[in-house]
């Protein structure tokens, strides 16, 4: 879908569950911007406060797209700011902080993702700004989390560190080599995301319910021990470190077909006894070899492989997985960025949005809303925000600021 349209409109009669929400997101780079654009998909507003001269980090990311106004805007930004207000505030100065405290009685969410105790530091905590407005929900998203005293509270923190610290990347490490730090569509920062939309769902449930607000503290690292959950779990069970994943004990692998690769997942003793048959070797399963779910794994590449490959070696990836699915085994290929692209899956799922871009014919790409709801229309969705493109016209709506005050603030160096 393209920004701007809306698909099944018939399913929006009764308008979007987070219709009146509004949130006001002190955000940069990945994590809550993600979160803060899904609730946004469902109707929230969203404000993001940004730096009134370098704006959010993830705007000198790479690559990049020149807006109108000249500026370079980065991928990071691109993909996770659809459809918010930009108010480019600074909040290092005293009137910067007055004027974001001014904000806050007039929005249900306030969302932040700087290292923990950054806002508490500038007077901006959840503790001062409940003051000001018992019901808001203060929504942190950080490496370590804000409610506890954690040793790493004031360690900086990128998906990759709280991957590699949840746990993702040792069962994959083979010997002494170190193990593969594999940064494709940063788990650690949406997995976060997805618990920091899932905290303030609930928050704003229970204020329903009590008039209450409170503090919803997600921490990047605890979100990929919950994503993680099979490498201690397997551990405390009693797995060798080498065997502290799935794939110790099942035939998890790739295998090349006509036109690229295909996934197969085996984790069941009748998954693999179909899998023998259908390819063509029954005799695998008397095999003293695979009489344990561990030779599945071991034998994978000196057996399987060539038996599998040679199956699959006149067919498409659709067709041996389409052939592999019609026999209850688990299968699908392996794609790349075109593929996804071309899946007509990916466009009746509505899951790729086309954004226009100002300095070229050809749009770009980025996800769309995963929740699919019966009584909830697809879009519309706007483009993302020129920074501080709304500051005067947030400011007048929620402060009724005059113009004189206005110009006071820009020229002070306060707003954009």
């Amino acid at each position: 879908m393209r920004v701007g349209e809306v698909h099944h409109p018939e399913r929006g009669a009764w308008g979007k569950p987070l219709e009146g929400v509004r949130i006001l997101a002190a955000e940069q780079m990945q994590a809550l911007p993600f979160a803060t654009q899904l609730m946004s998909h469902l109707g929230a507003e969203v404000v993001k406060v940004e730096h009134p001269e370098r704006g959010d980090t993830g705007r000198a990311s790479h690559p990049f797209l020149t807006d109108d106004d000249g500026r370079k805007v980065g991928a990071t930004f691109l993909r996770h700011n659809l459809s918010k207000k930009s108010v480019a505030l600074d909040l290092k100065t005293d009137q910067g902080r007055e004027v974001f405290r001014r904000l806050v009685p007039h929005f249900d969410v306030v969302a932040e993702n700087f290292r923990a105790g950054s806002m508490q530091a500038m007077g901006l905590g959840y503790e001062e700004l409940a003051a000001l407005h018992p019901g808001l929900v203060y929504v942190s998203l950080s490496g370590f989390g804000n409610l506890t005293d954690s040793p790493y509270a004031a360690w900086p923190a990128y998906a990759p560190i709280a991957e590699a610290m949840g746990g993702l990347y040792e069962p994959n490490r083979r010997g002494d080599a170190p193990p593969p730090v594999v940064v494709a569509g940063a788990l650690g920062d949406n997995a976060a995301a997805l618990f920091s939309v899932i905290g303030t769902l609930a928050a704003l449930r229970h204020r329903e319910r009590t008039g209450l607000g409170q503090h919803v503290d997600v921490a990047m690292y605890d979100s990929m021990i919950a994503m993680a959950d099979m490498v201690p779990f397997l551990w405390s069970m009693g797995a060798p470190a080498h065997m502290a994943s799935a794939g110790s004990t099942a035939l998890v692998a790739a295998f090349r077909a006509r036109d690229g690769f295909f996934v197969v997942a085996v984790f069941r003793e009748h998954m693999f006894e179909k899998l023998c048959h259908t390819i063509g070797h029954p005799e695998w399963l008397s095999d003293p070899r695979f009489a344990e779910r561990t030779g599945w794994a071991t034998h994978t590449d000196g057996v399987i492989r060539p038996a599998l490959e040679a199956w699959a070696a006149d067919k498409t990836r659709l067709e041996a997985c389409e052939a592999l699915g019609a026999q209850g085994i688990v299968a699908g290929p392996s794609h790349t960025a075109a593929d996804i692209h071309a899946d007509p899956h990916v466009a009746l799922r509505d899951m790729l949005i086309e954004v226009p871009r100002p300095d070229s014919d050809r749009p770009y790409l980025t996800v769309g809303n995963p929740v699919k709801m019966s009584r909830l229309a697809e879009g519309p969705v706007g483009s993302f925000p020129r920074l501080g493109e709304h500051t005067e016209e947030v400011l007048r709506a929620e402060l009724d600021l005059s113009d004189q005050e206005i110009e006071a603030l820009r020229s002070g160096g306060v707003i954009g």
